[in-house]
């Protein structure tokens, strides 16, 4: 019993066999007795044999140690124990094992490539052979029954390629790591995911040089429109593995020549802020009191003058204009950065000023007076006490028509603070 995928692959492997072999100067006789070989040679009976005993010469591994080091898969405790990562697809967010669907590798003899290739095909089911025959399925028994060989031999042989001894053996050539667990430490080799590695490759090769791509970038050439468009990624560098044998490393590696690509790591440029959003208070984290110092010098030189008439009250009420204008300019200011900066979870600031300055409050801003009536008394408090602090060692403090003055001028401006 054959699968379609089984007898494309044995097809394939007699067209590279017979390419191999033949020579331009036979003669029809020898083609022919050359392609009766070549048929003999790939069939189950002949074929399943050879490629169950090459089986263990290569391990199927997620996580090959040999990208570490190329010789890491050998030392004085014998093999490195090939690790599979089984790991379960979670929606977590995270770009770990499991949650991509990669192409798993292996390493090893170069010369049991075709057994790889074989143990990996998809049949119709979408598993793999390697999945039927560990398994035991129905069609693995069935391919695996010929007569010169007893089906578990074969069997055994195959799953060489999938198995480890119970005795784990890393490489002191793989970075190590003790990882603190409870009173003790956890010795855990660092290794990584070829399949990841280039299945980013494949994405971004896509991305770079893909049918669709390559027509975009023809249409940009030309300034043509292109409903399509295309995306780049910049600030890529190429990183070799094996030098000139990449099959060294891994098959993956082999089937990529040794290239992989790494993203720019580089730490993110910080745009500076100028503006920073109040976390409580708006009159304590973004406007202080010595920030209008000089208004306030200016007005206490005004309150210092021993007599009151026209030219002195107009001189203290634009003194209140100059500091509501303050407040105003910073107020735009906050709303400017608010979109970006403002985050509710965290935010303590007081409600009325999460209206007054607060993108997301902007219909209600619009459609209240409440949240501006305590804004009004609030901002006439914090005029009188700044003033009295900066003025603090002349004992000035204003009186009650003062403060009146003071709170009708920021009554003036109430639409200029919506």
């Amino acid at each position: 019993m054959t699968e379609q995928a089984v007898s494309k692959f044995f097809e394939e492997r007699k067209e590279i066999w017979i390419k191999k072999n033949q020579k331009a100067s036979m003669f029809d006789d020898e083609v022919l007795e050359l392609q009766e070989k070549c048929n003999k040679l790939f069939t189950l009976e002949e074929w399943l044999p050879s490629a169950s005993k090459r089986a263990g010469q290569m391990s199927i591994s997620t996580h090959p140690c040999t990208f570490s080091h190329p010789s890491a898969r050998r030392n004085k405790n014998g093999d490195v124990t090939p690790i599979i990562a089984d790991v379960a697809l979670a929606h977590d967010g995270l770009l770990r094992s499991g949650n991509v669907e990669v192409q798993s590798d292996a390493l090893g003899n170069a010369a049991a490539l075709d057994v790889y290739k074989f143990l990996n095909l998809e049949m119709s089911d979408g598993k793999k052979l390697i999945e039927h025959i560990e398994a035991e399925s129905k069609f693995a028994k069935s391919l695996l029954k010929i007569n010169s060989i007893k089906y578990e031999y074969l069997k055994d042989g195959f799953l060489e390629m999938v198995s480890s001894s119970s005795v784990l053996v890393t490489s002191g050539k793989i970075k190590q790591v003790y990882f603190p667990v409870e009173s003790d430490y956890h010795q855990l080799s660092i290794l990584s995911n070829s399949g990841i590695i280039y299945h980013l490759k494949k994405r971004i090769d896509t991305m770079r040089f893909g049918d669709e791509v390559k027509e975009a970038r023809e249409k940009r050439k030309k300034e043509e429109f292109s409903e399509l468009g295309y995306s780049e990624i910049y600030d890529l560098t190429t990183i070799g593995y094996g030098g000139t044998k990449p099959q060294n490393i891994s098959v993956l590696n082999s089937q990529n020549g040794g290239k992989a690509y790494l993203l720019r790591s580089m730490p993110p440029v910080l745009k500076r802020r100028e503006i920073y959003f109040p976390k409580r208070n708006f009159f304590q984290d973004s406007l202080r009191w010595w920030e209008v110092s000089k208004i306030f010098d200016a007005l206490y030189r005004v309150y210092a003058i021993d007599y009151n008439n026209v030219n002195i009250r107009n001189g203290r009420k634009y003194r209140y204009e100059k500091l509501m204008d303050k407040i105003v300019e910073k107020m735009w200011d906050i709303r400017s950065v608010s979109e970006e900066q403002y985050y509710e979870p965290n935010s303590k600031l007081k409600s009325h000023q999460k209206i007054w300055l607060c993108h997301e409050y902007e219909k209600e801003r619009e459609s209240e007076d409440t949240w501006l009536d305590k804004l009004e008394k609030e901002i006439t408090v914090w005029i009188v006490k700044s003033y009295e602090k900066r003025v603090n060692k002349q004992g000035f403090k204003l009186g009650t028509e003062e403060r009146k003055d003071i709170s009708k001028v920021v009554n003036e401006h109430r639409e200029a603070l919506r």
